[in-house]
Parts: structure tokens; sequence; C-alpha cells
């Protein structure tokens, strides 16, 4: 039986104890598993790096929201790109990047995977003919964030998809500004789901976590082989806290888009505003596209004010927006890119604009988030 995205969120992986009946599976805190005999561990756990009940009850929810077979989770967004990383690729091998990726993921490939031979080029994800023209003999990954982040550039995930079977490369799609309510790549012919579990699956500001999700059985059997080796896997708590804020995902992001859609019509007006980024504007050269591969527009939104002071100055007077790093957080966040999340791409080719902001628009009274930041816009 085929079942929607809600009734999947609360109930896949997620089957009542068999031993007590309790209702949301309970907290497996433990490292190691006591063994029917010698090489006979019960139910295939011995030690919690390896597996553990909890974790594999968020990645097979994980895997069932993503509409895909396999789902890994691990203790952070970047360690499970990390892994990807490892196990996908081999020294002397290229990667194609995000011209405005995360400034996180792009010191993990300039600044840690390119010290052992990885390679990259930065393209325009919204230029399909320009991510061709970076493929090499070498390309293993086409690296995607629809939207991205900051800039909110969205990318044509079938089309590129296309040009990645071409090249023989796998195509990675960061979903974590979309969320899998929002958007599923597997379905646009996406090979590796990633996410920052942290931020919308999350939801709540309180855990860190990332996952995989893959549908092939040898990418994933690898993948698991690194999860294990590697270790940097999420413990049971963390499991269990991400598991928790995944029920009420899809309620969340409809209030997400319902708040970002009000407060981009503000800054649309506002005569300190020069522009406004957000893949729901009809004039936002990336929107057609996102209304065919999007279920609705997200709850992220960009501006420009011409002036870096200023931007500055707005970030520093919100009340009601939290000036801090991260989001897809219930509360909303403000933040300056260029001195905080992207800093890391300071003088590079990636470099975001100096007075650029970045909202994270939470599930707060929308009236009061609008007036928050007419306040802060003066």
């Amino acid at each position: 039986m085929s079942y929607g995205f809600e009734t999947l969120a609360i109930h896949a992986g997620q089957e009542p104890d068999p031993r007590t009946g309790a209702v949301i599976p309970p907290i497996f805190q433990t490292s190691t598993y006591a063994q029917d005999a010698v090489g006979a561990p019960r139910l295939g756990y011995e030690y919690s790096r390896s597996g553990n009940p909890t974790r594999d009850s968020l990645q097979e929810c994980l895997a069932a929201l993503e509409g895909g077979a396999h789902g890994l989770t691990f203790a952070s967004g970047l360690a499970a790109e990390d892994t990807l990383l490892r196990a996908a690729c081999l020294p002397g091998d290229h990667v194609v990047i995000p011209n405005d990726a995360y400034g996180g993921t792009y010191r993990l490939f300039a600044k840690v995977a390119q010290r052992w031979g990885l390679t990259w080029s930065a393209a325009d994800v919204s230029n399909v003919d320009e991510i061709r023209s970076k493929i090499t003999e070498k390309t293993k990954l086409i690296w995607i964030e629809t939207p991205t982040n900051p800039l909110l550039n969205i990318a044509d995930l079938a089309a590129i998809a296309t040009v990645a079977r071409d090249a023989r490369a796998l195509l990675v799609v960061d979903n974590t500004f979309a969320s899998p309510y929002l958007q599923q790549p597997l379905a646009l012919g996406a090979d590796v789901v990633v996410h920052s579990t942290t931020k919308y699956v999350g939801g709540h500001s309180d855990v860190v976590g990332g996952a995989l999700v893959v549908n092939d059985q040898e990418l994933a059997d690898t993948l698991k082989f690194h999860q294990n080796a590697m270790g940097a896997v999420n413990g049971p708590f963390d499991a269990w806290l991400t598991l928790r804020g995944v029920k009420t995902l899809a309620v969340r992001m409809e209030r997400h888009c319902d708040n970002a859609e009000k407060v981009v019509e503000f800054l649309a007006r506002h005569r300190k505003v020069s522009q406004v980024l957000y893949p729901g504007l009809p004039e936002h050269p990336g929107h057609e596209v996102a209304a065919k591969q999007m279920r609705r527009f997200g709850g992220m939104i960009s501006f420009r004010t011409g002036d870096p002071a200023e931007a500055e100055r707005i970030c520093n007077s919100t009340k009601v927006f939290t000036l801090a790093e991260s989001l897809g957080g219930i509360e909303s966040l403000i933040e300056h890119p260029g001195r905080m999340t992207h800093a890391s791409v300071a003088g590079s080719a990636l470099e975001v604009p100096a007075d650029l902001v970045r909202l994270s628009v939470g599930i707060e009274t929308v009236d009061d988030l609008i007036a928050d930041l007419a306040q802060a816009l003066g």
C-alpha cells in the first residue's frame, strides 16, 4: 500500500516497540550488545557504531520520505558529505560544485579533499551548458544545491541528471534548503541526496546531524562500509531527536512557506531593499524550474541592501529574528553570509556579496516578523 508523505513521516521505520507496545520507538542508548554465541549477534547488532536500532529507524524514515531505498545518517551534514567523498572518489578525481556553494561544503573541497588529490571546478547550477563545460574525463560527481545557499539559485535537476549520465558521473543533490517535503531529487534523476538534518528535517535547532539517501544497492553497500569504517555516526539520542522532529516536517514546511511568501511581499516593496532573492518570485530566473520540481518555494530568503554596512546594521537590529548561523528551525534567524556562514569563501571565486542578508523564516506570527524587519530596516 502506498502512503502519503505525512503518514510516512510519522510511521516509516517507527513501528510500536514489540516488547512493550510503546508507540514511540525507544532510545537504544547503548554502545554494545549481548551476543547469543561467538559471532552470533542478536538481530545483527554488535556495536553501535556499526548499527543501532534508533539510528536504523531514522535511516528507514528518511529513505521513505525521499522515495529512496537506502538511508544512512551521520553526526553532521559535513560528516555525511565527507563520507560520500571518500566512498565515491579517489585521488586525481574531479568534482563539479556550485559557484555559490555553502561555505562548509566549499571548505571541505578546497581545504580538505583537495589536499588528498581531489580536484574541483565551480559552475552556475542554473546553467546546464556551463555545468557540462566543466566536466572532464576525471569527473566523478556533479554536486548540486537547489535552491543554493545563500543566493537561492535553482538547478534543473532532470536536465543535469541527463548530463551526469552522459558523463558517467554521479549526480549528488544537497536537498537541505528544500527538505524532502518540497523536493525529491531521486525522482528527478539524482543518484545521491544529501541533508544536513540539523536544519528542516530536525527542525528545532536542538540537534546536529546529516544524511545520505540512495537507490543503488552497490552504492549503498559502499557507503555503509565507509559509514562504519570512518565512524562519523550520530548517537541514538541525536537520532531520536531528529526522528521526533521529522514527524512534523510537513506541517512546519507549510507554515515556513506561508510566512516566507508574506515576508517576501514586504521586502520587495521596501525602499531600502535593492533585490530580493526568492524562487517564488515570478521574476526570479529559476522560478519556472522551481515551480516544476518543488511543491512550494521554501522558507529561505536572501536580500541585498546595496550597502555592506547597512546589511550588517540590519542583522544587528532585529529582535524577533535571532542573529545566528544555521537555518530551518521553528524560530526565525537572520545572518550576514559574508561574515558568518560563508566567511570561508572570502577571497575566492565563490565569495558572496558583502551587502547580502539571509533569512531563515520561522513559524512565528508573521505580522511580528514583518514588524521586526520593518523596524530593523528603518
